[in-house]
């Protein structure tokens, strides 16, 4: 959930409010005239009077290009670096790839995908191979005019032995990548239907090659709608606009700051110090929402907030102990009491409802202290003590939660210790690091890629350390 403050153009003068949305989309994107909204305001049934004081309105409130967007986000650390291979969260998704940077494809608000810096793309051999080739006289912010060499080189820039990118295991599936004139061709070990998919990752930035061939990371020097003007890790990112770029960017200059408190992003917000902030404090969202000044932003996502185990890690290397913590937990006491009744029990499943081909795994693990002290039982414990380390780095009421969770779990025989953790470098520290850790998810479009990314038994993003032959195996057959 996102919050802005509000345009006071964006509040209707008079008339239909849904006529007016709907001259707003149709002058800002079609740019129709006035004679030409006259004749369609007239056709749907209005008067030449009210179309005319409509095309005013909304006239005056299409977006024009200029000033200065500054943005709050609830992620980011002093060990944040430019390179994408090293990308952990939002922050750096949002400066080095949705404001610097472009991939070779995107997703769109339909969770479909789209061409970005590819012009086109297809597929053949049974999604075996794919060539993507590239929009012409598209140029890095140093005017370098983006080759297939460069895309080359920013792919194989997470490929390799020593490589410790987040998305390593996502393209182990290429067995060759070439550049063939204006094209890059992906050959594939096996045939993938969703590979377009893959490659509109934030970690996929098209860099700069450098004379050895590999990417240059270091400068900042990406395609995107802006360029880099300073970048303080873990505190704040300025960026102008790029006067060459081959899409549209509204804004002269954007600042992304970092601010992990929830409280603290809020009052940035209602004081007018940014414009936007994301992960609102859901326990305070009534009072946002009766802020004249601020609009709220609410959209069905992908993401979800987990507390996972390590299965190599006892206790949570007994199958039973895990179950014990599944059913330990009043999901839906924490949806209502932290999240403000937004959101719906995950259920342990990733993968999102939206998400094409998803399911709703049985049994649902919902809170039952008889079932889990049972299961205990069965692993040989009459209780258990275990420490959870949580931060509001990891999800905006990340504490609370654990609060509720450690009540929930005591009436199991369960002792949760709740550890605060630092949220300055959270995910470097913390996560991975620690055998039971409150996590954060940014879910993905297509199943396979989820499920490569984060349960893969090769991915360094397996935050479980869950290995299973059969599920690996069958991870690859269902790709094509």
């Amino acid at each position: 959930m996102r919050t802005s403050r509000k345009n006071p153009n964006d509040t209707p003068t008079g008339g239909n409010t849904m006529k007016l949305e709907v001259a707003r989309n149709l002058i800002a994107a079609a740019r129709l005239t006035r004679r030409e909204f006259v004749q369609f305001a007239i056709a749907a049934g209005m008067t030449a009077a009210s179309a005319n004081v409509l095309f005013a309105s909304a006239a005056q409130a299409a977006p024009k290009q200029g000033g200065k967007f500054r943005v709050a986000l609830g992620h980011g650390s002093s060990t944040d670096t430019l390179d994408p291979a090293t990308y952990l969260d939002y922050y750096m998704g949002t400066v080095g790839w949705g404001s610097l940077g472009n991939g070779l494809t995107v997703f769109d608000e339909k969770g479909n995908v789209q061409p970005d810096l590819a012009e086109s793309f297809e597929g053949s051999e049974k999604a075996a191979r794919w060539a993507f080739k590239l929009r012409k006289g598209v140029e890095f912010h140093n005017g370098k005019t983006v080759s297939a060499e460069d895309v080359v080189a920013s792919i194989r820039h997470h490929m390799g032995d020593k490589s410790k990118s987040p998305v390593k295991a996502l393209l182990e599936q290429i067995a060759e990548l070439k550049a063939d004139g204006d094209t890059v061709v992906f050959a594939l070990k096996a045939g993938n239907a969703d590979f377009p998919y893959i490659l509109s990752d934030y970690h996929l930035p098209v860099m700069p090659a450098a004379a050895d061939g590999s990417a240059d990371w270091e400068s900042g020097i990406r395609t995107g709608a802006y360029q880099l003007a300073e970048y303080v890790p873990g505190v704040r990112t300025a960026m102008k606009r790029n006067p060459n770029y081959f899409g549209t960017a509204w804004f002269d200059e954007v600042e992304v700051l970092s601010i992990l408190d929830p409280a603290a992003r809020t009052n940035a917000l209602t004081s007018g110090e940014v414009d936007y902030i994301d992960r609102v404090d859901l326990k305070t969202l009534q009072f946002l929402q009766q802020n004249l000044d601020v609009e709220i932003d609410q959209v069905s996502g992908y993401g979800h907030y987990t507390f996972p185990m390590n299965v190599t890690a006892a206790p949570f290397d007994n199958p039973d102990v895990r179950n014990a913590m599944k059913y330990a937990i009043d999901r839906q006491e924490i949806i209502d009491k932290v999240l403000g009744g937004i959101g719906t029990p995950g259920n342990d499943n990733p993968i999102a409802s939206s998400i094409k081909y998803a399911v709703d795994p049985q049994p649902a693990h919902t809170y039952d202290p008889e079932m889990a002290k049972s299961l205990l039982q069965k692993a040989g414990l009459t209780s258990l003590k275990v420490d959870l380390s949580v931060s509001e780095a990891a999800f905006a009421g990340a504490v609370d939660a654990a609060l509720l969770y450690q009540a929930s779990a005591a009436k199991a025989g369960i002792e949760i210790n709740v550890v605060r953790e630092s949220n300055d470098g959270y995910w470097d520290n913390v996560w991975l690091k620690k055998p039971f850790v409150a996590s954060f998810w940014h879910g993905r479009p297509t199943v396979d890629w989820f499920l490569t990314y984060a349960y893969a038994a090769d991915s360094n993003q397996n935050e479980i350390s869950w290995k299973n032959p059969r599920f690996n195996e069958l991870l690859v057959e269902g790709r094509s």
